[in-house]
């Protein structure tokens, strides 16, 4: 397959991938640590309004989400890439990076909370997805 389509296919694909790992977390966690009564997260209104009965334990969830999402992520781009692997699994690390971002600024998190996340969710684990991913492909 042509490089340049093999690299458009890995950002699209780490993206997607991703996108839905994250997203998968989110909706089990509140299954699995429930939201403080009261908390209406349905709307991003809700959860600025909610945001302050939250403990350190609804915490979790997101960053794992956002970690755990960017690792399979990169994962995926940088084995799918066809050169530049490293450059395509941070790329999409930055991407995710810029959504967490966004976050940060919109939503009145905890000031821990923020700076854990947009330290040690994105770059962080774009780059461990690559190393993994390395570790399992034969280029």
């Amino acid at each position: 397959m042509n490089t340049i389509l093999r690299n458009i296919l890995a950002v699209v694909a780490g993206l997607i991938v991703g996108s839905l790992v994250n997203m998968g977390l989110v909706m089990i966690s509140g299954s699995i640590i429930p939201l403080p009564t009261g908390a209406d997260t349905s709307t991003t209104e809700g959860l600025k309004e909610a945001m302050h009965l939250f403990e350190a334990k609804h915490f979790i969830f997101p960053f794992l989400a956002h970690a755990c999402g960017t690792l399979v992520g990169a994962f995926v781009a940088y084995l799918l890439a066809g050169n530049h692997r490293l450059k395509f699994a941070l790329g999409i690390g930055c991407f995710f990076f810029l959504g967490g971002l966004t976050s940060v600024l919109t939503l009145p998190s905890p000031l821990w909370f923020s700076l854990l996340d947009l330290i040690g969710a994105y770059l962080p684990m774009a780059w461990f997805g690559a190393q993994l991913a390395k570790s399992f492909s034969k280029n």
